[in-house]
């Protein structure tokens, strides 16, 4: 049998990148999927149709997750379409670069807005179905930012810092109730997100790497099988780092 057979997983952030390859992985160990995005369907084609090609439902719903009245929505339709959610991947998230001091008070919050309140939204909306049953998994996608820290990345690396806190504090409250919360803290991937970055930081982030080379999607959703899966059942609080050496604890 499948890791994940007869397991429904929803994924935020999942038309492109880590998102889209932990969705196309899920299915392909025989998760049901529900695509979330804020993009139009038609950009989430690719996902839908990889989920699709291991004959596996794929449901889209696009969201905007800082918007709780859109995530309220979300969550319905896809306990509506399904019945439950046994598995919630926090995956959305932006990335911009600004200096501090003259970082705006927009930017700061657009980026903790999408990358932590956004992760807070769809969790408290799914988590007590979870809870009753008494089953489920959170998986939230940090970065190696939020453990390190990064130049020009100020509120970036706080809203991962924030996440990972947050994925400690929920464990603590809530695996006692059979629902397992982890993070994962990946490096620098080679996504449509780092395509966004500045060449100045793409190049001196790959002169910090001692693996002397950028990861790929498929480097990181072994990590999300296994912490979804009853692979991970001893997995609590965790951040686990598919990070190329950039953060060693």
């Amino acid at each position: 049998m499948s890791k994940l057979e007869g397991r429904v997983a929803l994924i935020t952030g999942a038309a492109s990148g880590i998102g889209q390859g932990i969705a196309i992985a899920f299915a392909q160990e025989g998760a049901e999927v529900v695509v979330v995005d804020k993009s139009p369907e038609t950009e989430a084609r690719t996902t839908m149709d990889g989920v699709r090609r291991h004959g596996r439902k794929a449901l889209f719903l696009q969201t905007d997750v800082t918007d709780d009245g859109s995530v309220t929505e979300m969550a319905a339709n896809a306990l509506q379409q399904f019945g439950r959610v046994d598995i919630l991947v926090n995956n959305a998230g932006i990335f911009t670069e600004s200096l501090f001091a003259t970082m705006t008070t927009e930017e700061w919050d657009r980026v903790l807005n999408t990358n932590l309140r956004g992760a807070f939204l769809c969790t408290r909306a799914l988590i007590n179905q979870m809870i009753a049953r008494g089953d489920g998994r959170v998986i939230n996608i940090a970065s190696q930012l939020g453990q390190i820290g990064g130049v020009s990345a100020v509120h970036y690396s706080a809203s991962k810092a924030g996440l990972i806190g947050m994925t400690k504090a929920l464990a603590r409250e809530v695996s006692r109730y059979g629902v397992l919360v982890n993070a994962i803290a990946p490096g620098a991937i080679e996504t449509p997100l780092l395509d966004s970055e500045t060449e100045e930081w793409r190049s001196g982030k790959l002169a910090e790497l001692p693996i002397g080379r950028f990861g790929r999607v498929d480097e990181v959703t072994p990590t999300a099988v296994l912490l979804a899966s009853a692979d991970g059942s001893y997995y609590v609080g965790q951040t686990l780092g598919p990070n190329g050496g950039d953060v060693m604890l």
